[in-house]
């Protein structure tokens, strides 16, 4: 059944609807954390406030034109739409490996091969239609969770590197090629970036109810059907992860060596 999962129970959007002074309210949390942070000195302030002003304005923003988007009935503005998605992504996931060249492009394949193989798949498997409510949303899910990947894996890579500096010229100095002496930072970055989908897994139902699932039993859909579609949101994300995170390690290793096989300088063991 094409798309039998995705049928939502639709209620009165009126009904429950948060009020302006709740979630005014619910900004004091940011506020919180940015007290804790200058208490702290985690010099984190300026990062945490214009970030949560940032994703305000983008939500409301993306509100106000969520109606028109979600009539777009053609496949190839939707492609397009999805594609523009994972550019930006890529360009704040490549900021986090600046130090490694071409970065950006890194970013940019790992996310669009994580998001467009997970898609496709569940497309193929009849879990999603290619209509622009069901792409749009989940498009823009897969392609958020693959930016995380792949900004822990290019962070995580970029400190191995540094870590591991003389374990791989001394690996290349016995003649290992670039990709065997890179391989255990390869394999650290990699680990690294499926830590928080593998936990969130491991405690899923336990620790923490999911929003999907949450919101769906919410707006009254049936609570089985919220955990089958909570359940294919998950293994979507694994599957983005993974293959975000491998495909990112694999071609950002390569840019840390010169053509003479050795490793760029502005790699260092960090001091401590």
């Amino acid at each position: 059944m094409k798309g039998a999962w995705i049928k939502t129970h639709q209620k009165n959007p009126e009904e429950n609807f948060m009020e302006n002074e709740s979630l005014l309210m619910s900004y004091g949390l940011v506020i919180g954390a940015i007290l804790i942070s200058f208490y702290n000195q985690l010099k984190i302030e300026r990062e945490l406030f214009w970030s949560s002003v940032r994703a305000t304005v983008q939500l409301i923003a993306m509100g106000f034109i969520l109606d028109a988007i979600l009539n777009i009935q053609q496949p190839l503005y939707l492609f397009l739409i999805l594609l523009f998605m994972c550019a930006v992504a890529a360009i704040i996931s490549g900021n986090r490996g600046k130090e490694i060249p071409g970065s950006h492009w890194i970013a940019f394949t790992g996310i669009f091969t994580g998001s467009l193989v997970t898609f496709g798949i569940l497309y193929s498997a009849g879990v999603i239609q290619s209509e622009a409510r069901y792409a749009i949303p989940l498009g823009g899910m897969i392609i958020g969770n693959s930016m995380k990947a792949s900004s822990l894996s290019l962070n995580r890579l970029i400190g191995e590197m540094g870590h591991q500096r003389a374990r791989i010229e001394t690996l290349l100095a016995m003649g290992a090629s670039s990709k065997q002496a890179a391989l255990n930072a390869v394999c650290q970055s990699v680990k690294a970036a499926m830590i928080p989908t593998v936990d969130t897994m491991k405690t899923v139902g336990l620790v923490h109810f999911p929003g999907i699932m949450t919101g769906f039993i919410i707006a009254g859909g049936s609570p089985m059907t919220a955990v089958k579609f909570q359940l294919a949101i998950m293994y979507m994300m694994a599957g983005a992860t993974g293959i975000t995170c491998l495909t990112v390690a694999l071609l950002a290793h390569r840019q840390c060596f010169t053509k003479n096989l050795q490793l760029l300088g502005k790699f260092h063991p960090a001091h401590g």
